[in-house]
């Protein structure tokens, strides 16, 4: 396994920062028409997620840390951030299915959406209109709103394939955009037969809410608050406490300047798991 990493190219990222585009001043188009299967969806999720203190058991409470977790750290940040949308790292073809299929259990859509894009949030970080999840547009745009007035221009499959060509190329990848949904029907079985409805509402619906607003955050809160230590050329702001919410990710001031370093945090405070992660799996394969 090979890695983009402070410890590889600390040298040439500091001389050669990756600045994004500043912001255009323009006015911001109007918001797209509310997607109310969308709204359905998260209200349903958010609502289950509230049964939770009349299920609660301490294994339960396990179960949701170690998904948010698996799914979190492994599938998301480590997967779908820092392997598939900026390849900063490589690893075997077979391990990156592996990671990628995690990715898809978090419940935060498809390779191909979740790479295309972030690619176009970096591609136009701020922008009003062609940053998907803009916070030009305020935090609860960034936020949340973006999902259920979703965009025509960024939510279909030739901007996935525009924006993430070497995904789109692969056949399973293009199964995961259109069964992600589907498979947290065998987690969800899984969890029921191994501890019942309490292990189902933790392990599902509290893991997946946690873990939406945990992620969402660093479309939001990191854009508007926190210290920076390099000039990205945007509002990426550098949150210790987003970061310890996402493995590491809210040390975003830091990825903005150079996102295809696999090593979010870089100094000895800036506490990354993703990358102790990445850095086992670099001993390892």
């Amino acid at each position: 396994m090979t890695s983009t990493s402070p410890a590889a190219s600390t040298s040439q990222a500091r001389s050669q920062p990756r600045r994004s585009p500043q912001p255009e001043v323009v006015e911001p188009t109007p918001r797209p028409p509310l997607s109310w299967p969308s709204v359905i969806f998260f209200a349903a999720f958010h609502g289950l997620a509230l049964l939770a203190p009349w299920f609660f058991s301490w294994k339960a409470l396990g179960v949701a840390i170690f998904l948010h977790w698996l799914f979190g750290s492994i599938g998301i940040c480590l997967g779908y951030h820092r392997l598939l949308a900026h390849r900063s790292f490589q690893v075997p073809q077979w391990l990156e299915y592996v990671i990628t299929t995690i990715g898809a259990l978090a419940l935060q859509g498809g390779p191909a959406f979740w790479v295309a894009g972030h690619r176009q949030h970096h591609a136009f970080t701020e922008h009003v209109n062609k940053d998907p999840y803009s916070a030009s547009r305020g935090f609860w745009w960034s936020h949340f709103l973006w999902l259920i007035f979703p965009d025509k221009d960024c939510f279909n499959q030739e901007k996935y394939n525009k924006n993430a060509p070497d995904l789109a190329r692969h056949a399973y990848y293009r199964w995961l955009d259109k069964n992600f949904l589907a498979l947290q029907i065998p987690v969800g079985l899984g969890l029921y037969l191994i501890g019942g409805w309490s292990f189902v509402i933790y392990g599902v619906f509290v893991r997946a809410v946690i873990l939406w607003h945990s992620t969402w955050l660093i479309n939001s809160a990191t854009h508007m608050t926190g210290y920076k230590s390099h000039d990205s050329g945007d509002h990426s702001g550098n949150v210790w406490w987003a970061a310890l919410m996402t493995y590491g990710e809210g040390w975003h001031n830091n990825h903005h300047a150079y996102p295809k370093v696999a090593k979010a945090g870089w100094t000895w405070w800036e506490i990354d798991p993703t990358w102790w992660a990445i850095n086992l799996l670099q001993k390892l394969v």
